[in-house]
């Protein structure tokens, strides 16, 4: 493996049934600090691939490297403590609890002091620390999001994989949440998204991947795949979907 990968996904093939696999053959890398965007129509094998590369799924062949060890078989719980956090689209937070103690179940690995952390959090996101006796579960969608990312971030993780992240919000709420995603990679920290609103995604992104049918069709730089008159036909043209 090439040492400047953080992550390398080679040849991958999974999925949710015996012998039926959604991810077939998938090739993906991304280099340490780098945005990297996948995109592709409903049913390409995004969301899949990012809980492949998590470990909630096993790939049936090929493997997954991260920071130059093998992780193909290793549970999400494994790879939460070697640096990678996942954010999932729905489901992201605890509701009955408020918003510091969702801070707090974030770090449930870490032995170390909270504050300086929570702090961290509260001032990349303004709002939650207006919130933080509130519940998550009376939090906008918007505001869950970035509650959810936050959660993540009190792992300090190497690698941040978001999975639809701007899904169901409202343009001002994508555009914040973006910005916020923009801040944490501009940190230092990784980040794959996986995203719908292409267009939005691939403008911020050292590199973006097209998933088709479960294979990756096309990869680029983010300014290559803006403007390849494929990419744009099929998966701009509706802007937001």
């Amino acid at each position: 493996m090439a040492a400047e990968y953080l992550l390398e996904v080679n040849n991958v093939c999974a999925g949710y049934i015996k012998d039926v696999d959604i991810l077939q053959g998938i090739n993906l890398n991304i280099e340490p600090g780098e945005l990297v965007t996948v995109i592709g129509p409903n049913g390409a094998g995004k969301s899949t691939l990012a809980k492949t590369i998590f470990g909630l799924l096993t790939p049936h062949t090929g493997k997954v490297v991260f920071k130059g060890e093998d992780i193909t078989k290793l549970k999400s719980n494994q790879i939460v403590q070697k640096g990678m956090c996942y954010v999932p689209q729905i489901s992201n937070i605890f509701p009955s609890l408020s918003v510091e103690d969702n801070l707090e179940m974030g770090a449930f690995v870490r032995n170390t002091s909270l504050a300086p952390l929570k702090q961290r959090i509260f001032e990349m996101f303004p709002k939650l620390s207006d919130r933080r006796r509130q519940r998550g579960g009376t939090l906008s969608g918007g505001e869950r999001q970035m509650l959810a990312m936050g959660r993540a971030l009190m792992l300090e993780p190497t690698l941040l994989i978001l999975d639809e992240p701007s899904a169901a919000l409202s343009p001002i709420l994508v555009t914040q949440v973006f910005e916020q995603i923009k801040q944490i990679n501009q940190i230092g920290t990784a980040i794959i998204l996986v995203e719908q609103n292409a267009r939005k995604a691939l403008e911020m992104s050292d590199r973006g991947y097209v998933l088709v049918s479960g294979k990756d069709e096309i990869s680029g730089s983010g300014a290559d795949l803006l403007n390849d008159p494929q990419v744009g036909e099929l998966y701009l043209g509706a802007g937001k979907h």
